[in-house]
């Protein structure tokens, strides 16, 4: 099991201190965050993408560039990478070379987004995200299988002859998670294709998720990837823990009536009640986070949400103390004890190279640079005098 943080990158007033971190100080606190992930034990580190305000990952692979080069084994990952608005040759193209400068350690998580201003934004309309979804991971995905593309679709200019540039490492692809709230067609794509499905699981009953998650599975066994138990699954949450779990209602309430996302709905223990937000000591955490299991089956990856909603960086920092020290190490054991021994291993870049070329060396690609231009035919540095 791969155990992580993630971000969305808001930037929240805290409703205790009454200030509201500069763009650059929310900037310099998620690196430290990312850091301070690696340094407690941790696996992962994520961030999401936003183009609006208050926000500010608009730019995921510059931020996990500069995480990986300060970082030794950490797997940065996103939160969300908009398959939708970005143009998919960019998104492999940006995400390839994140592969080579992390050395293998990301992968990546594509969704729809939910902002709904952000499509015409960028050209396009939020009426065909599902479509444009679809359309643009099947082109996203050839793009690191072929070395040239020739292509076609509804959403973007045809291709004709294009090669992606840096191929991926080892000529392996990044591994890519398609992440929903709510869209079965996802969980379904995701399956085809034999990717990893993350449910984010933060805000609806456990229900709705038991149901995406089993019809992913059975899909991912139909197009014959392995069993459903072998399918890859990752859980989102959030947690704000403290020693007495009085002290940690005591410590949060304030950030939860005021988050964007949680405020002025239900108190937080009804909330707590019928989502996965878990708000207490570290055994709380644990005993809830452990029913995970038992609702959703074997998975690989759990990430928490830890600096959501205005919290000050000294109060994240402090609170990956606790998960890493007292919650995480109880969880690994915990659910190794009890994991099928079907169960998939979680991806990683290595046991992905493994799984291809056994003990063999791994294809390292080498784009002919004397191809032509693709249009002419003809060479880019040819003399034309």
């Amino acid at each position: 099991m791969q155990f992580g943080v993630f971000s969305v990158s808001d930037i929240t007033r805290d409703p205790v201190s009454g200030e509201t971190p500069s763009e650059a100080e929310r900037i310099d606190a998620i690196v430290r965050i990312a850091e301070k992930t690696e340094e407690v034990g941790l696996d992962v580190f994520a961030i999401g993408e936003h183009h609006n305000p208050p926000f500010f990952s608009s730019a995921p692979t510059t931020l996990l560039a500069h995480i990986a080069a300060k970082t030794q084994r950490l797997i940065v990952s996103t939160a969300t990478t908009l398959i939708t608005t970005n143009d998919p040759v960019r998104i492999a193209e940006e995400y390839a070379m994140l592969q080579h400068l992390a050395k293998g350690r990301m992968d990546l998580m594509l969704g729809r987004g939910n902002t709904a201003p952000v499509y015409p934004w960028f050209g396009q309309d939020i009426r065909q995200s599902l479509p444009l979804a679809l359309e643009n991971y099947n082109l996203l995905h050839r793009l690191w299988r072929e070395d040239v593309v020739d292509w076609e679709g509804k959403f973007r200019t045809p291709l004709q002859g294009f090669t992606s540039t840096p191929r991926p490492l080892d000529d392996v692809p990044p591994f890519v998670w398609h992440g929903s709230i709510r869209t079965p067609e996802i969980a379904e794509q995701a399956a085809y294709y034999g990717d990893g499905f993350f449910a984010n699981n933060i805000f609806w009953p456990k229900e709705h998720y038991m149901r995406l998650i089993k019809f992913y599975r059975q899909r991912y066994a139909h197009y014959g990837h392995g069993t459903e138990k072998q399918a890859i699954v990752g859980l989102g949450g959030q947690a704000y823990i403290a020693k007495r779990s009085q002290d940690a209602l005591n410590e949060f309430r304030p950030y939860f009536n005021e988050a964007p996302v949680y405020g002025h709905g239900p108190k937080m223990e009804d909330f707590m009640e019928m989502t996965p937000l878990s708000v207490g000591s570290p055994q709380e955490v644990i005993d809830k986070t452990l029913t995970f299991r038992e609702h959703f089956g074997d998975y690989q990856r759990q990430m928490f949400l830890m600096d959501h909603a205005g919290l000050p960086l000294k109060t994240v920092l402090n609170q990956l103390d606790l998960l890493g020290e007292e919650v995480v190490p109880v969880l690994r054991k915990e659910i190794e004890s009890r994991q099928d021994p079907q169960t998939a291993k979680p991806p990683t870049h290595a046991g992905r190279v493994r799984d291809k070329y056994g003990d063999q060396p791994a294809r390292q690609p080498r784009p002919n640079a004397n191809r032509g231009d693709n249009v002419t035919g003809g060479s880019p540095y040819q003399d034309t005098k």
